[in-house]
Parts: structure tokens; C-alpha cells; sequence
């Protein structure tokens, strides 16, 4: 029987695409025991947005919460998705940096590391690849799926084929709008299986409507394995359902290796956690309905629960239609990047100002000019030269890894933090978001200080 594995997403990409990472550990705690049953291939449960929004608003410490989701997971591999030289900030870090943060990755409990870079510029994902491979993690390589008028398979194949190179042990092709069609996934594993020896796993989202087809599409290719949520946290910006497409794949042939009567009891666990992100707000209904749109602004699910947000939080929700016709826009001006994260939010961003200021380009981002003068790597196509010229004048953009410019900083971070830092994770924290991770030092000393008191008065 041919074999699919399936990677649970609830806890990382589908909650960071319905209700913008805001599930604490206590949301999930009590079903953890259950999903280690279930039969997965892997549960993605870390990275991503979830090492900010930890520090940002639940309170939690991201390397405890990775070393408390581990202490469940006897049977299956827990995976994390890593942004290259960006780790999971917004901005490139130096190369000791990168190196200590993925051994620590690896050496707190994570198993597969899935590395991509925004612009598929591979420079910038081989010095995580390497350090996982080192410190004996599974290092997955990726290939941002985008369409553009640059972006073509010849294209996609030549990326696999480094990516194969470099020494990863499986490939991921990271659909991250739901943009792939059926016939495009098929096309492109099908490429990617008569090029390279790697398993292929896919992983898209229910934006579109396209994501099922996509998959049943990806198994009769060959793939081997699809990211999918459990039921109540599925479709729209999230992945499809894990129990759908196991009853469909089932019925074509296919052990996916879970138990369908253990994937009822995890979805049944969260179905009371949804409803209380409803009741709060948190959950907005838009995420949910199929957008078709999306096939022409290409705007990933994370990102569109986030201007959602952020569009309402500025009364300006009313703009949304307009900023998501500007997002295609500003994304052919700067050579046509893939929408994926940090890109994703540095071009939702800028469209926004261009909305919102009512004249495009007023206000430039400090990240876009970073992006525009190479620091980000190399840009998939040619930039609008009017706008290379507003941000560079008569500079030429670089043309080397940003990386190889950047001098170390963990020891700098160490010395600066003095005593605040109890462990290396925790300079770490400090080095991917200073003023988030001081934050939390700040209310842990003050937690420990009460409680300390309290034992000693009780």
C-alpha cells in the first residue's frame, strides 16, 4: 500500500492563519498526550510567527513551551519552519547567531526543521542547513511556490536540485497562499521526482478553494506527505482538513498511518477552543471564506488575518478591498518576491501606507529600502528602476550574502543583558526581539520575586 504521511498543523500554521498565534499553551495542553497517538508523521507545533507572539502577548517563554510540547510527544516528530538567515525574526542575524539558535532548536526538543528563505535565494538557508544537520536535526529545504511572470518549473527544478546538493534530507514545495492548481502541483512533483532523490512533501492552503484538489493531485504525483488541520481549524487561510482528505486518500489506497478515531477526539478538544476565540473577537468569520482573488494578490494566510487585523485596528477596515489590489501591484515593482513571510508582511505593509497615505510610495519602509538595497537577497526579477533610484540614488544594490557583513553578535547580546539572562535561550530571545524578550525577563523576575515571597510569608 502506498504511503502518505501527514503533518498536523493546529498548533503553528493553522492557528497563525485563523486567529493570528494566539494560542497559548494551556489551550493545548491537556490534548497533547492525545495527538502523540494519533499516528502522525510530525506535528508542526513551533516557528514561524510563534516565537514572537509568545513573547509579544501570551507571556510565554517560546523554548519552554517547545520543551513542554516534547515532553509529550513520545511517538512523533515535532517540526518547526525556520526563515533561513531570518530565523524566525524579520531581518537577517549573523552567522553565530543562526548557528547557536538552530542547535538549541534541535538540543530543546525539535526534530524536523523545515528552511526557507523569502526570495528562494538558497545562500541564505545554508548555514541553517548545515548547523541542523550538525547538530542532528532533519533539515528540509524549501521552494516558495509563487507565480509571476519570472517564475516558471525549469525554475522550481533548478532550486531542487541545489536544495538536494546542500545536503537536506527532504524537500518541501511551501505553497503559502494556496495559489498552486491541481495540475501545477502535479507537474511540479512530478519534475521535481524524475530530477532529485529527495521525499517531497507539499504543503498549501484552503484559501482558494484549491488546497484538496491540490493535494489528491500531490499524492497521485508521488509526494510524500501534506500539511493539514484538524477539522475546526481548517479551510479558508488555514491548511484542509486532516480527517477529509484521510477518508479520501484512504479510499484511493493510501495508508496515511492515523487513527481517524483518535483525530475525532483532537478535533473534538478543540472545537470548545475555537468557539472561545470566536466569543472573543479573535476569530474573525473573513478568514474563512474561499477567495478566489487570492489567485491574482497571492496573499498568504497568516498575512491576510494580520491586515485584518491591523486594518481594523486603525478604523480602517473599509480599505481592505483597495489594499489588496495595491499588494500585486508594489509586488511587480520590486521584481516579483514571493509573498511569504518576511516579504509577505513588508509588501502588505507598504500597500498599506500607499492606501491609507492616498499616494504610493510617500513613505517608504526602512524594510523595503532594505530589501531594495540587496539586504534581503537577490530580488526574483528587476526592481521599478524609479523606485531603486528614490531609495538608492545612484548606489548599486549589493550583490554578496548580507550575512558575510554582519559581525557576531551573541557575545555583544550576553554582555548587555548581564544577569537578566538565565540561559543561552535566553539570549537568543533577546537577540530575534530585544524589546519583547526584556519585556519578559522583566514580568518573569517580578513573577518569580511574588512567588518567592509568597512562599516564604505562607
Amino acid at each position: 500500500m502506498k504511503q502518505m504521511h501527514i503533518t498536523e498543523t493546529v498548533l503553528r500554521d493553522a492557528q497563525q492563519s485563523l486567529i493570528a498565534t494566539r494560542m497559548p499553551f494551556g489551550d493545548f495542553e491537556g490534548v497533547l498526550d492525545e495527538m502523540d497517538k494519533a499516528g502522525y508523521h510530525s506535528i508542526e507545533c513551533w516557528g514561524g510567527a510563534t516565537f514572537d507572539s509568545c513573547l509579544r502577548y501570551l507571556h510565554e517563554d517560546p523554548w519552554e513551551r517547545l520543551r513542554k510540547i516534547k515532553a509529550h510527544m513520545k511517538n512523533t516528530k515535532l517540526q518547526m519552519l525556520l526563515r533561513g538567515q531570518n530565523l524566525l525574526g524579520y531581518h537577517h542575524y549573523s552567522d553565530d547567531t543562526v548557528r547557536r539558535f538552530v542547535r538549541k532548536c534541535v538540543e530543546n526538543g525539535m526534530d524536523i526543521i523545515r528552511i526557507f528563505d523569502a526570495l528562494n535565494d538558497l545562500r541564505n538557508i545554508e548555514t541553517a542547513v548545515d548547523e541542523c544537520l550538525k547538530a542532528g536535526g532533519h533539515a528540509q529545504g524549501c521552494i516558495c511556490y509563487t507565480l509571476s511572470p519570472i517564475h516558471n518549473l525549469d525554475m522550481f527544478v533548478a532550486l531542487g536540485k541545489q536544495i538536494e546538493t546542500m545536503g537536506c534530507q527532504s524537500l518541501c514545495i511551501k505553497d503559502m497562499a494556496g495559489i498552486m492548481s491541481p495540475q501545477e502541483c502535479y507537474d511540479l512533483v512530478t519534475a521535481l521526482r524524475k530530477n532529485i532523490d529527495l521525499p517531497i512533501y507539499v504543503h498549501t492552503h484552503a484559501t482558494t478553494g484549491l488546497g484538496y484538489m491540490t493535494y489528491l493531485k500531490a499524492a497521485e504525483a508521488g509526494a510524500a506527505g501534506i500539511d493539514c488541520a484538524t477539522s475546526c481549524m481548517s479551510g479558508g487561510t488555514s491548511q484542509p482538513a486532516t480527517e477529509s482528505l484521510v477518508y479520501a486518500l484512504t479510499q484511493m489506497g493510501y495508508d496515511c498511518g492515523v487513527d481517524p478515531a483518535a483525530l475525532k477526539r483532537v478535533n473534538d478538544y478543540f472545537l470548545p477552543v475555537k468557539e472561545r476565540f470566536s466569543a472573543s473577537g479573535t476569530f474573525d468569520p473573513y478568514v474563512l471564506s474561499t477567495k478566489t482573488d487570492a489567485l491574482t494578490y497571492q496573499i498568504p494566510g497568516g498575512m491576510l488575518s494580520n491586515l485584518v487585523a491591523q486594518l481594523k485596528a486603525q478604523n480602517a477596515i473599509d480599505k481592505l478591498d483597495a489594499v489588496l489590489a495595491e499588494t500585486p501591484r508594489v509586488r511587480a515593482d520590486l521584481g516579483y518576491p514571493p509573498l511569504v513571510t518576511p516579504l509577505s508582511q513588508m509588501v502588505g505593509v507598504q500597500a498599506t501606507v500607499n492606501v491609507l497615505l492616498g499616494e504610493r510610495y510617500k513613505n517608504i519602509g526602512k524594510e523595503i529600502k532594505s530589501y531594495i538595497r540587496g539586504e534581503y537577497g537577490k530580488a526574483p526579477g528587476e526592481i521599478d528602476p524609479a523606485l531603486a533610484r528614490k531609495v538608492l540614488g545612484d548606489e548599486q544594490p549589493m550583490s554578496g550574502r548580507f550575512a558575510d557583513t554582519l559581525a557576531p553578535e551573541y557575545e555583544a547580546a550576553k554582555a548587555a543583558l548581564g544577569d537578566r539572562a538565565t540561559s543561552e535561550e535566553d539570549v537568543l530571545s533577546y537577540i530575534a526581539f530585544p524589546q519583547q524578550a526584556e519585556q519578559f525577563f522583566e514580568r518573569r523576575a517580578k513573577t518569580f520575586t511574588a512567588s518567592y515571597l509568597f512562599k516564604e510569608v505562607g
